[in-house]
């Protein structure tokens, strides 16, 4: 079938109406586009006797003196109204029927009209010998819904309409996602009058008067690109950072003496400060003047207690202790071609004792042997692997409760307990956020060794805070989402909210910011298994993906940012890891391997842009990224939970896994153990941590060990 541009957007909006279960609007569009005639939707209004709906419908493709076969089915139908009329003793709507809607049949059924009238005139219309087998009215109407099927398949108006057009699954959300509506073009340099947006997730420019492409402006990430994992929030939805800048952070990435002068001018990384505290004290309030869709809030407006460190953050950067610094590891450079299965970290080295169930975990950045861990029970700790040992520890504690909401308050009334649903680092690691199970969002500032000082106390959701991911937007900002159904964007520094997003109809499960070169966004899911992209500075999701089998879904992005991967779990108890074609909005690849009944979600992560990881079936598996089959297995010697969380180094050397028993095991290849027995030999001079050493593996403490001490 050949179609036009707008017969094949109507087409595409049939189908997308359909899958979205808009039945009345998808018949509507039907019967007044005239496109497509749905038989299978016909047949349901006859046999039903909605008589009315039926002509209604037949109006959008055929009107009763078009042709010959027009004016049959309309007869028919109508005949089969007045009929049915008699047949319930409604004489006073026969008649009805009969002048309005039977009279214009008089002239060319002169005959068929006046034995029709006289039936009026008999006591049973059965009577007459030509009705004498009407049956019920159910057969009667089955009987002639054959008869109209074969005069609408002969008329020449309707049998071209009967066939839908096959189309590309799932067209129009294909088409929505690769034009992208438009939404970047008012940032291009040279704008056209019709400009050629291919996709909405690879930068675009107009062309140039002589046909050249404007150059795309130059993106630097926030830290170099390395074969290792960093967090899914290294991957910042923001505007670009300027080329000096970058330099800079790569240079400070590669050589410590460079932080002390770049944190001289900025709070944490991405940061871009103005020149002085009281500029950007005076600018951070601001916000785009011409947008008044999207709930942008100063800091007045949002219950936000500010426990800002008393020399304010740009000092404490400054002021940053040296073993933050990263410890660089010499690694033999090897292609991705050369990696094999021995490179995944799979050897048990040791298992620390957290005392409760692990919830979220998260290695640093930068210090590649620190380990923050968050527990059911409100508990965070930061591990130092080297020497097996907790070097803090916080519990759940509201800081300043009368500064919160009515209903954050009502809730602690008479269980003053929430569980830690996840633990992040910032992607310079100088913060690091605790998302609770009670309203609460709680970062904190790193200064190296035990110094860890409370930052800032959100009063974020109403509920359960799902998760937490930080991201850059000019300057170091918090991602969160809630039970409430809302993602809503936070300034990491002073704690204003800036952006507030609704759409989803379910709890929000997890996000996951995004950039494809100047393109900033957020991917979000829900319990629903709806995944929507929400665009900063405009309100409204931009795009509405289905997660396979309609699962509870978080995503993350390989260590390069090029490939976007998701795993979740529904209520069946169904999982489903894969990888996604952002281009189309479609899977592009399904992951063989989960168990088809998994207990509990299963928990997933990836590394050196090669392999992925999932915990299910008390193990872990293993795949490599361009292999649907699943690589290999390990159960970690014994003790995983049925779906333990797990979580790898940025380097891929380590992985971490949650174990059964409330504590965690930490495996390694070769180069992690390397990577161990080399800190091992490095002093740690920090007086201040209370710190009590924990077991190598094979001598765990019992479950109701206690090792450190926990402070509020």
């Amino acid at each position: 079938m050949s179609l036009l541009s707008s017969e094949l957007a109507v087409f595409l909006i049939l189908q997308f109406l359909e899958e979205e279960k808009f039945k009345e609007t998808v018949h509507r569009l039907e019967q007044e586009s005239g496109l497509y005639f749905n038989m299978r939707y016909f047949e349901e209004m006859v046999t039903n006797g909605e008589w009315d709906e039926v002509e209604k419908y037949l109006s959008g493709f055929t009107k009763v003196d078009d042709n010959r076969f027009s004016m049959e089915i309309f007869f028919e139908i109508r005949k089969q109204k007045y009929l049915e009329a008699l047949a319930k003793g409604d004489r006073a709507k026969a008649v009805e029927i009969l002048v309005k809607g039977l009279r214009v049949f008089a002239a060319i059924k002169e005959e068929m009209f006046k034995e029709i009238t006289q039936l009026l005139t008999l006591e049973n219309f059965r009577d007459n010998e030509q009705l004498s087998k009407y049956g019920d009215t159910k057969s009667a109407r089955g009987i002639m819904l054959v008869e109209l099927k074969r005069l609408i398949e002969a008329n020449p108006l309707i049998r071209g309409k009967l066939q839908f057009p096959a189309l590309k699954n799932p067209g129009l959300r294909t088409l929505i996602n690769q034009r992208s509506l438009n939404w970047q073009h008012p940032r291009c340099k040279n704008p056209g009058s019709n400009p050629d947006i291919r996709t909405l997730f690879a930068d675009q420019g107009c062309g140039r008067p002589n046909g050249a492409r404007a150059p795309s402006p130059v993106v630097n990430s926030l830290v170099p690109k390395t074969r290792g994992f960093p967090p899914i929030t290294g991957h910042a939805p923001f505007p670009p950072t300027s080329a000096a800048l970058s330099a800079s952070l790569a240079g400070w990435m590669a050589n410590p003496s460079v932080v002390s002068r770049l944190s001289a001018s900025a709070g944490p990384i991405c940061l871009v400060a103005p020149n002085n505290a009281a500029a950007f004290l005076k600018r951070r309030g601001s916000h785009p003047a011409n947008n008044t869709a999207i709930d942008y809030q100063t800091a007045g407006s949002v219950h936000v207690s500010k426990k800002l460190r008393p020399s304010g953050p740009s000092d404490e950067v400054n002021n940053l202790p040296v073993n933050i610094m990263p410890i660089s590891y010499s690694r033999q450079n090897r292609g991705q071609s050369s990696y094999s299965s021995d490179d995944l970290p799979k050897n048990p080295v040791m298992a620390l004792n957290q005392g409760s169930a692990v919830k979220s975990m998260d290695f640093h950045p930068i210090q590649k042997i620190l380990l923050l861990v968050g527990t059911n029970v409100g508990e965070v700790m930061v591990w130092e692997l080297r020497r097996r040992e907790r070097i803090a520890c916080k519990n759940f504690k509201v800081w300043d409760l009368n500064e919160h909401s009515t209903a954050l308050q009502e809730s602690l009334f008479n269980d003053y307990t929430a569980s830690v649903n996840r633990v992040a680092w910032s992607p310079d690691g100088t913060l690091f956020g605790v998302a609770y199970s009670r309203h609460i969002v709680h970062l904190y500032s790193y200064h190296g060794g035990a110094d860890i000082r409370n930052h800032l106390e959100m009063d974020a959701h109403n509920g359960n805070v799902n998760d937490l991911a930080f991201a850059c937007q000019n300057k170091l900002v918090v991602v969160t989402c809630g039970d409430d159904r809302t993602i809503r964007v936070w300034d990491a520094v002073v704690g204003t909210r800036l952006f507030n997003f609704k759409g989803h109809d379910a709890p929000v499960y997890s996000v996951c910011p995004s950039q494809t070169k100047n393109i900033k966004f957020i991917y979000s899911t829900a319990t629903d298994g709806k995944i929507k992209a929400w665009l900063y500075y405009n309100a409204g999701s931009r795009v509405d993906y289905d997660a396979p089998g309609r699962s509870s879904t978080t995503m993350a992005y390989s260590a390069d940012g090029t490939r976007l991967f998701s795993c979740g779990t529904n209520k069946e108890g169904e999982s489903h890891l894969v990888e996604w074609n952002e281009r189309e909005g479609a899977v592009k690849r399904n992951y063989n391997g989960l168990a088809k009944r998994s207990v509990g979600a299963v928990k997933f992560d990836t590394t050196n842009n090669r392999f992925l990881a999932a915990g299910d079936e008390f193990k872990i598996k293993f795949w490599d990224m361009d292999n649907s089959d699943l690589l290999t297995t390990i159960d970690a010697e014994g003790g995983l939970p049925a779906s333990p969380c797990i979580r790898f180094n940025k380097e891929g050397s380590l992985l971490v896994v949650s174990t059964k028993d409330n504590g965690i095991k930490i495996l390694a290849n070769s180069d992690g153990i390397r990577l161990l027995r080399t800190m091992e030999s490095r002093p740690f001079d920090d007086p201040r941590a209370a710190v009590v050493k924990a077991p190598a593996i094979g001598n765990a403490p019992p479950a109701n060990a206690t090792v450190g001490t926990c402070i509020g």
